[in-house]
């Protein structure tokens, strides 16, 4: 900033689109705009800085991983290479990026990736991280938003550990009398809003429950292996408020702890290796979760216009439930996950045969085509008529078998919400 600035960027920025194509104009304009949808998620990013700066790609993921905004890593890779990157490290009250799991398609897929492996319930609650230095204690987010005025409990909890400075990964979530829990939203209520009175507090207490120590008593452990890590979390967390977990060899032995969880109304289990470091994103095996999904048999209700790869083809599908007593269709909900580009394609010519209407985004279809759909659960959602919503829908495949009227009832539907529990 200063005098002249404003003239030498405008030169900078002309001398720019003089260079450009008519097509990299365009992308420019968006971009600045802030009106660009290119779709480069942060892992393509992540390569691209490495590749301009000249560094490993594994120096800017980790970086990123302690600093939580790929822009400053950038700028300190492009300028320094590498060893700018090495200022990055694990600050207290500086928020980890979170460490993922991918998906295994059962016990025996995730245990023939990962034996021994460490077994633990997979709670539907809101990922947490905790700093804490003396008396001073910091609560964020997956998305790392600071909560900790509104998660005073757990604030109380972690000063009760006997560390002086901790920083631990886990969940958060509300129980019923009795252990179950509480709907997603119940939980996640009590991040969108401030506590403002004890008896609301009280209502809707949140239980912690750790599975991972980062940091403890000046000692980073991000770099150890999980079995040092999770020895270390037993150090200095009380059973009570850590995840169950056990190390077994087999999928035989998962079984009955994957039983457990989900008697308790929990989602699954993680399978975790007991070898692998702590680090950010789904890069690598070394966190699988194994999760038993419901599926639906739901009724097309109409389709949207796809984005980006799937432009052209019909994609986002509206989904509807048979209503017995109406003799209608009732949505819960809308999906593109799961299809192949050979299901885009078929879908896009059957719906646009079977069309009544359309308006810019979505064609509305004769309800003929019966889809098969697997969930993690049901959800209360304003959203839509029935008060209910599907959680993490995706696409099985379609059931020519069937016709509209063999689909799954809205009275389906409600039995598992209520198994899933609400207020």
């Amino acid at each position: 900033m200063g005098p002249g600035s404003q003239a030498a960027r405008r030169q900078l920025i002309g001398s720019l689109f003089g260079r450009a194509t008519e097509g990299e104009r365009s992308f420019l304009i968006g971009l600045l705009m802030g009106e660009l949808r290119q779709g480069a998620l942060e892992g393509i990013m992540a390569e691209a800085v490495a590749r301009a700066a000249a560094v490993p790609i594994s120096a800017v993921r980790r970086a990123a991983m302690f600093s939580g905004d790929l822009g400053s890593v950038a700028a300190a890779a492009m300028a320094r290479g590498a060893s700018g990157l090495g200022r990055f490290t694990l600050q207290l009250f500086q928020p980890v990026l979170p460490m993922l799991a991918q998906t295994a398609e059962g016990l025996e897929d995730a245990l023939g990736r990962i034996s021994p492996a460490a077994v633990e319930w997979k709670l539907d609650g809101a990922r947490i991280q905790v700093h804490r230095q003396g008396r001073d204690v910091r609560i964020y987010t997956r998305n790392l938003a600071d909560v900790t005025a509104r998660s005073p409990e757990l604030v109380d909890l972690v000063l009760g550990l006997r560390a002086d400075t901790l920083v631990l990964d886990g969940e958060a979530i509300a129980l019923r009398d009795g252990g179950r829990p509480f709907p997603f939203q119940v939980t996640m209520s009590r991040f969108g809003t401030r506590i403002e009175s004890s008896g609301q507090r009280s209502r809707v207490a949140l239980s912690p429950f750790f599975f991972d120590c980062l940091h403890v008593d000046g000692e980073d452990l991000i770099d150890r292996p999980g079995r040092e890590r999770f020895a270390a979390l037993a150090g200095y967390v009380p059973e009570a408020m850590r995840t169950p977990r056990q190390v077994v060899d087999s999928a035989d032995q998962a079984e009955p702890i994957l039983g457990e969880a989900l008697a308790r109304g929990h989602e699954g289990v993680m399978v975790k290796s007991v070898e692998a470091p702590y680090e950010a994103g789904r890069r690598g095996a070394g966190w699988l979760k194994v999760k038993r999904a419901h599926t639906l048999d739901l009724v097309v209700l109409a389709a949207e216009w796809g984005h980006g790869r799937r432009r052209g083809w019909l994609s986002n599908l509206h989904l509807g439930a048979r209503d017995p007593e109406s003799g209608g269709l009732v949505m819960l909900g809308k999906t593109f996950k799961g299809m192949t580009d050979e299901m885009l394609a078929w879908q896009t010519e059957r719906f646009l045969e079977l069309e009544t209407s359309r308006d810019a985004y979505t064609v509305y279809v004769r309800p003929e085509v019966v889809v098969e759909v697997a969930i993690d659960g049901v959800q209360s959602s304003p959203r839509y008529p029935a008060g209910m919503a599907l959680r993490f829908a995706r696409i099985k495949g379609y059931r020519p078998d069937k016709r509209p009227e063999d689909a799954d009832t809205i009275g389906t539907v409600r039995a598992i919400h209520a198994g899933t529990g609400s207020l």
